[in-house]
């Protein structure tokens, strides 16, 4: 099938039957998010997955008690950094840097222009720009998990200070951004899975400037 194909099959599935994902499906999507582009290529949020029942159950119970949560095989939440720092920014380029067989001087003046750009826009700024970030690798996982035929969930529906509290994000200077439940579909009872996929027409969706 094409991408557009898997697109129209995708949707967002309200009822899961706690189906297993295979391993190796998992990870196709994992690597489809992380192989997402960023800007100056920071990759400026983590990925955390999450099976445990247990925790599940608690995340639903802050997450307007939503079935899928508990019903999924993993629950994958991606959480943004909170700032540009220079010790971030640094281990990311001096990484790259390295697999590149380059020397650590190279990254210097584009991390100090980076940050000379970044740092007055202040905090509040540089936390929505890592979340935006995030969402293009959340994006893509949507997508890889509909070309492996695994259903998913967009979810901003949670309380995202208890999801912080929850996984401890402060201490990692981390965000939580949005989640993604994996799993397949209940077709029986799923109220969604007969109902045709609508979108914005071609016509009004997309205008072209010449």
């Amino acid at each position: 099938m094409s991408l557009l194909e898997d697109l129209q099959w995708r949707y967002a599935t309200k009822k899961m039957n706690g189906q297993t994902v295979p391993q190796k499906k998992l990870e196709y999507i994992l690597e489809a998010a992380r192989f997402a582009p960023s800007s100056s290529g920071l990759q400026p949020y983590k990925i955390f997955v999450i099976t445990n029942k247990n925790q599940l159950k608690q995340i639903r119970e802050f997450s307007f008690n939503q079935s899928q949560i508990t019903d999924c095989s993993h629950l994958l939440v991606w959480a943004a950094w909170d700032s540009y720092s220079s010790d971030r920014v640094s281990n990311v380029l001096l990484r790259t840097s390295k697999e590149r067989g380059l020397p650590d001087s190279s990254a210097e003046a584009y991390k100090t222009m980076l940050l000379d750009l970044y740092e007055p826009l202040g905090k509040e700024w540089q936390e929505n720009r890592c979340a935006k970030q995030a969402y293009i690798s959340f994006g893509l996982a949507i997508a890889a998990a509909a070309e492996q035929k695994v259903d998913a969930t967009p979810m901003e529906g949670f309380d995202n200070a208890k999801m912080d509290e929850f996984l401890g994000l402060e201490a990692l200077g981390l965000k939580s951004v949005v989640m993604l439940p994996l799993g397949y579909r209940d077709e029986k009872e799923d109220w969604l899975v007969n109902l045709k996929k609508w979108r914005t027409p071609k016509e009004d969706f997309a205008t072209t400037i010449s």
